[in-house]
């Protein structure tokens, strides 16, 4: 079962890195904010495969929070960037 936790976090790290990629170069603002949502998206996964692995459920309360975060944050941006009259 070790293997698939490995395989997991290898996964996430390589999506993380192309998104990260993706959030330096991406050519408009709410590129960047996908960029973003997604980052904290796989931060939500990777606290998830380690409660999985360890078999402790006290991180809960940290994926509800940054799952939150995420999507005010995402929305708040998204909101900023509409405003600002479109994306640049």
């Amino acid at each position: 079962m070790t293997v698939v936790y490995v395989t997991t976090y290898v996964l996430l790290t390589v999506a993380g890195l192309c998104t990260l990629g993706r959030m330096l170069r991406g050519p408009g603002a709410l590129d960047r904010v996908l960029a973003l949502d997604v980052v904290l998206v796989l931060i939500v996964a990777g606290v998830a495969v380690g409660m999985a692995w360890s078999g402790l459920g006290l991180n809960v309360a940290v994926l509800l929070a940054v799952a939150l975060l995420s999507f005010i944050g995402s929305v708040s941006a998204v909101r900023l960037v509409e405003r600002w009259g479109g994306d640049r």
